[in-house]
């Protein structure tokens, strides 16, 4: 299962954890997995096959160019970024 690192700003559709395992074969189908472990995460990450606006992925602790076709595997360590906005 992959290591998902969830966003301050989404831990509260995890009951506050900060690392969720999620079975998975790409990014896309841990994404998907997630959202049946824990269903507040619905769109909150992916909308309509794709990465919501101002959301990022790191595999590895590297940008992610495959996005949600990245593959992974039982040790991969998944980073879901939020772009910081302000003035």
């Amino acid at each position: 299962m992959a290591h998902v690192h969830i966003p301050a700003l989404l831990r509260a559709a995890t009951a506050g954890r900060e690392w969720v395992e999620a079975p998975g074969a790409t990014v896309g189908e841990v994404v998907a997995a997630l959202e049946v472990l824990c269903p507040e995460l619905q769109g909150r990450l992916v909308c309509d096959g794709r990465l919501v606006r101002g959301m990022a992925i790191a595999v590895d602790g590297e940008i992610s160019a495959m996005g949600l076709l990245e593959p992974v595997d039982g040790e991969t360590e998944v980073q879901f970024i939020t772009a910081i906005s302000g003035g």
